[in-house]
């Protein structure tokens, strides 16, 4: 199933965007993720911080959603749009779908760890009881050219 991208997706993405650039500083994936609520309210930012805290889970999604739990003071992320630059992986999607966010909105795809229709489909398996919109390929060029200039100059 296909959605159509909201007016707003792509300032969404060019946020995520922003707030990816912080990551190479530390020597992390440029990854950016940003959660607001339904009226659009930023609840929290955040970009991969693997190396920066020696945490394996520290991806961008984990981390925006986190922060985004303990601004609303509730685990449950009803309502909640979490945009991205890169398709989640397996352990996000996890988290994505457990936090039970309503709209997932992703830059590029990651045809070898996607797990949001690339390589998996984990958030719209129909034997799971929450399954959110999910919109990708939003500014797909602009987050891919992100990805690209990093592992150029740091792999």
């Amino acid at each position: 199933m296909t959605f159509v991208p909201h007016a707003s997706d792509e300032a969404l993405v060019r946020r995520a965007l922003e707030v990816a650039a912080v990551a190479p500083h530390t020597g992390d994936v440029p990854i950016g993720a940003v959660v607001v609520d339904a009226d659009g309210r930023e609840l929290a930012v955040a970009c991969n911080a693997r190396e920066a805290t020696a945490d394996p889970t520290a991806h961008a999604e984990v981390l925006a959603l986190r922060a985004a739990a303990a601004k609303r003071g509730e685990w449950r992320l009803e309502g909640c749009t979490l945009a991205v630059t890169v398709e989640p992986c397996t352990m996000c999607a996890g988290a994505i779908g457990l936090a039970r966010v309503t709209r997932v909105v992703f830059g590029a795809w990651e045809p070898r760890t996607g797990a949001v229709g690339s390589l998996w489909d984990v958030l719209r398996d129909r034997r799971l009881n929450h399954r959110p919109e999910v919109v990708g390929g939003v500014l797909a060029d602009e987050c891919a050219a992100l990805m690209e200039s990093f592992f150029t100059t740091h792999r």
